[in-house]
């Protein structure tokens, strides 16, 4: 497929996707998610590629749906908007590499929704970001899924009642971003946090990713069940046991991603 409003690189183990439509505020057009779901499937698909990078060009991450669609439709038309979001967000969780957003200038809306949504987060110190939709009379109910699971009930709350932007250093006291750094080291910050993840055993990552998303709304009881499980298959793959014996040789370990 060939992108107008994306590009998809690899650099080593780590791909970039990056949001590529500055002059609309890298607003989530029903063309830009429908390349974005596509290059999901391509990295899923790579096993050579350990993280992916969701970045954007310009001055701004995302301002959310390109809202020139979303007038003088029906039902089916906006239908067909949202479901083909929330799917392009559901693929973000189900692919086995962590994702890791990295954001300048805003993130509203469903530019927020895809921050939150990400696995991990970094942050230049001037980003803000918002559900402004209260304000133009559009709820922002889809974000509101993933600042939540984000953020907590109350500050998500907040954030959805009154629009306001938040701050990077606030976002990540309250756990939207993992880190906040300098403007001009976003760029070599994300890439040694994407590096550091992935130094790992992609198959291994895989595992824990799935298994973190299984088990975070389940009962203790269940969740712990479910993790012994995992655990147990996790220990007999090839690269478990080749880590916990290099551990123990004091060597460092050769991952065959199996």
């Amino acid at each position: 497929m060939a992108y107008d409003q994306i590009v998809h690189a690899t650099d080593g183990p780590i791909g970039y996707l990056t949001l590529n439509n500055p002059g609309k505020i890298n607003a989530l057009s029903m063309g830009m998610i429908g390349e974005i779901i596509d290059a999901l499937h391509t990295v899923a698909a790579d096993d050579t590629v350990a993280v992916l990078v969701i970045k954007a060009a310009g001055k701004h991450f995302c301002a959310g749906h390109n809202l020139t669609e979303m007038i003088d439709g029906g039902m089916k038309d906006y239908k067909q908007i949202f479901d083909q979001c929330s799917e392009m967000m559901q693929l973000i969780h189900d692919i086995p590499q962590p994702v890791i957003a990295q954001v300048q200038g805003i993130a509203t809306a469903a530019g927020c929704q895809l921050v939150a949504w990400c696995d991990l987060a970094v942050a230049e110190e001037g980003a803000r970001f918002a559900t402004p939709g209260v304000k133009i009379g559009l709820f922002c109910t889809t974000p509101m899924i993933a600042i939540t699971r984000a953020i907590g009930r109350k500050a998500a709350m907040e954030m959805l009642l009154t629009g306001r932007y938040v701050p990077a250093s606030e976002a990540k006291s309250l756990g939207l971003v993992n880190r906040v750094v300098p403007a001009g080291d976003l760029d070599t910050e994300t890439e040694a946090l994407a590096r550091q993840v992935a130094e790992a055993s992609s198959f291994v990552l895989g595992i824990g990713k799935q298994a973190f998303y299984a088990q975070i709304d389940m009962p203790d009881h269940r969740a712990l069940r479910f993790a012994t499980q995992t655990m147990v298959m996790n220990n007999t793959a090839e690269d478990a046991q080749a880590g916990i014996k290099a551990f123990l040789n004091k060597e460092t370990p050769e991952w065959k991603h199996r």
